[in-house]
Parts: structure tokens; sequence; C-alpha cells
């Protein structure tokens, strides 16, 4: 197997099943640059296919972000939670209810994040980003196996990202994990880096 692949899990970690890969799966995350509702997102499978819609709310207080599939269903929405002690973004579903928590903090070197959640079986999730989000590659890890269920890949200091401060960058997603939720991840990451 490639070294950029990643193996089936165990178990499946997911929040919405119906995104769970079926084989390792590359999505390419692109922040729009001319956005009229602030930061949204293109989310698409490597070979150019759309996988994901992602639109800022403009102006909102928490950074609020709806996430719709190709079909135009709400999935979920990502804000920015005030009042902790680490930065933390959650992902709720549209009547507003809770269903992921991302929480930051910090390490001597670098950042921690750590996701939790609870999935359809009723089970605790906890999944832990391994590397700092400014390196090249992240891998995100499911606590209790031990297994990487996401890597992600960024681009440093592109010609992009100096003159309109914006990223682009890939995630690998393990079969058995679901690409929703960590492409939500992956915003969570990326708007606690630029906060």
């Amino acid at each position: 197997m490639s070294q950029l692949s990643l193996y089936p899990l165990s178990k499946p970690v997911a929040l919405f099943e119906e995104f769970i890969a079926t084989q390792p799966q590359t999505l390419v995350l692109k922040e729009r640059i001319f956005s009229l509702t602030g930061d949204s997102f293109e989310i698409k499978f490597d070979n150019g296919a759309p996988f994901l819609k992602v639109t800022g709310a403009w102006p909102s207080f928490s950074g609020r972000k709806k996430v719709e599939d190709m079909r135009g269903n709400h999935l979920f929405d990502i804000c920015k939670e005030h009042m902790h002690i680490h930065t933390t973004y959650v992902m709720k579903e549209p009547d507003g209810n809770k269903i992921c928590e991302v929480k930051n903090s910090h390490k001597i070197i670098g950042s921690k994040a750590t996701t939790t959640f609870t999935d359809p079986g009723a089970n605790e999730v906890t999944l832990t980003m391994s590397g700092n989000w400014m390196d090249h590659i992240a891998n995100v890890v499911e606590e209790q196996t031990g297994e990487t269920v996401a890597r992600i890949y960024r681009k440093l200091f592109t010609a992009r990202h100096m003159v309109f401060g914006k990223d682009n960058y890939s995630v690998i997603v393990a079969p058995g994990v679901d690409m929703a939720l960590i492409a939500g991840l992956c915003i969570c990451f990326d708007e606690k880096n630029n906060d």
C-alpha cells in the first residue's frame, strides 16, 4: 500500500454513515477567495467531482459556516463557541443541536486539537490531530484504537497564500471513515489557524 494511502479501520468512525469512505479517498479543500459571505470553501474529490458546499455567514460573530451536500441538504453548521479557555469549534445540526466539538490546546511546540462526538451507535469517539497544523503533514488519529483516520497535506507559502491569505489542502480519508466529518474537522482546524 502506498504511503499516501491509509488502511481500513477496525470499526467505522462516522457521524453521517452515508458518507463513509469504502476505499481511501482524497478530498481537496479550497477556500474561495472572492466570497461575499465570508469564509467559504469548495470541497471536491481529487478527480474534481464536487463533494460538499460550505458557505460562510457574513457578518457572523461565531464565524458560522453552513455545510450542505451537493443535493442542497443542510448537513450541519460549523461555528466558534466563545467563553472557553481554549479555542473551541462545534458542529451543530440544522436545528442547533451540538453533534461534535473540536477543542484546541497549546503545547510547548505546536498545538493539539481534540475532537469528541457520539456516533450513530451511541459510542463516544475521540479523535486527535497529531502534528502541527502549520506542518506539511498532520494525522487525525482515533484515540481508542490508535488508528489514523485521515492525513492532511498542506502546501505552505504558495503565491496564492502570500497574496490572498487563503489555503488549499488535501486530506486522505481512510476506508471506514465519514468524509463529511473529516471535511468539517479540517475547516475547524483551518479556522483555528486563522484566528
